[in-house]
């Protein structure tokens, strides 16, 4: 073999070498950088975004429980990037999709909101796996649908327990009049009942749909600027005989020309609501007073009477549905259970609040506090103000 072909083979052999070499650098960059990524818990700015984007919870756990990366949107979930999963109901989640390597069905859990809270949460949560090492966990709150579901169980008992009431009475009172048809004294007390109890159940019947339409409305539906010193005229006068026939003394005071916008129906039934509370909790020869005081943001209608009071373990509620603080006296004096809780309601829809004072055997005082509005410009006021604005126009 001459150096040539040595030099040929010497040249082929190089370059096989040098090919192989290449390769191996090559494969062995390549199984780095896939072991690298494996390895790596960052995660790419597209996926975070992305995961910011779900209203529900999201987070990304990796191997070993701790968490990755959070939503913004799961910061009730008290989990923290670095720090392990506390929710041993999730951690099992996590783990069984990990087993699964792919998606867990959704599971419906009672959790914690951190180890140490007392505040549970029901949710609904899933699991799923996006790497070998990290997995991807959707945690949706339900917690307000189940008291939302709640509520409206609790309001078709409640109900058709107080319905049940005066048409069971009526019912007893129609037989005990046909067993006593042949005493006209008898039957006449009778109808007297009978007729007191029909005026109960119309009363409860008007004040749940009341009730219903003012949770079931998104919004007011008329609004117009409301005179406060009319809502309380109106208010006062439509109990002013319950007043005087349970010897009561309404008066009002405070200040007068506050104007509010809203619903001047819904906001007289509130207050007469508040009016009519006050007038039969309290002893003969007492006074209810009805104050008015305008603030620059506000105007507070305060109802304060001199009776029983309301105790403090009783306060938090006497807004609930046909809540009463006392059971005995509700019924002698035909209360509902449904007055504070449709004050709320339609204080609630014209952006204001409710608030209460009370001792036993010191009275009681609900403020009722609304945005305050200006008053509506009419008669020669406004065209005054219409010409002012036109000269202004005109100068201009």
């Amino acid at each position: 073999m001459d150096s040539t072909q040595l030099a040929l083979l010497a040249l082929a052999a190089g370059i096989i070498l040098g090919v192989g070499v290449t390769l191996i650098v090559v494969l062995a960059f390549r199984a780095r950088e896939r072991a690298l990524r494996e390895q790596s818990l960052a995660l790419p700015p597209a996926l975070t975004a992305a995961l910011d984007a779900i209203d529900d919870a999201t987070a990304v756990i990796d191997s070993s429980g701790a968490v990755v990366s959070v939503s913004a949107s799961a910061t009730w979930l008290g989990l923290t990037p670095g720090q392990g999963l506390e929710q041993p109901e999730l951690r099992e989640l996590v783990k069984a999709a990990r087993g699964l390597g792919s998606s867990t069905e959704s599971q419906t859990l009672r959790i914690r909101r951190g180890r140490i809270s007392d505040d549970t949460r029901l949710v609904v949560a899933r699991a799923t796996t996006i790497a070998d090492r990290l997995t991807l966990l959707i945690v949706r709150d339900i917690s307000e649908q189940e008291r939302l579901q709640q509520m409206r169980q609790d309001f078709i008992a409640n109900t058709s327990h107080e319905l049940k009431t005066p048409v069971g009475a009526i019912g007893l009172l129609a037989e005990a009049m046909e067993s006593a048809s042949d005493d006209p004294e008898q039957v006449r007390r009778f109808a007297a009942r009978m007729s007191a109890e029909a005026q109960r159940l119309g009363q409860l019947t008007g004040r749940i749909m009341n009730l219903s339409k003012l949770q079931a409305a998104d919004e007011l539906t008329e609004v117009g600027d409301v005179a406060i010193d009319e809502v309380v005229a109106a208010a006062l006068e439509q109990y002013q005989v319950q007043a005087e026939s349970a010897d009561v003394a309404l008066v009002r005071g405070g200040d007068r020309g506050l104007f509010v916008r809203g619903s001047a129906t819904i906001l007289v039934e509130a207050l007469g609501n508040l009016v009519a509370n006050a007038i039969a909790y309290s002893p003969r020869g007492s006074r209810v007073g009805i104050g008015v005081r305008g603030t620059a943001e506000a105007v507070e209608i305060a109802v304060t009477d001199q009776g029983i009071g309301i105790a403090e373990a009783d306060q938090q509620r006497v807004f609930e549905r046909f809540y009463r603080a006392d059971q005995a006296r509700s019924r002698r004096t035909g209360g509902t259970g449904l007055g504070l809780s449709i004050v709320k309601h339609a204080v609630n829809r014209h952006g204001g609040e409710v608030r209460l004072w009370s001792q036993p055997d010191r009275g009681s005082t609900f403020t009722i506090r609304l945005p305050r509005t200006e008053a509506p410009l009419v008669g020669a006021e406004s065209a005054k103000r219409k010409r002012k604005g036109a000269r202004a126009v005109d100068a201009a």
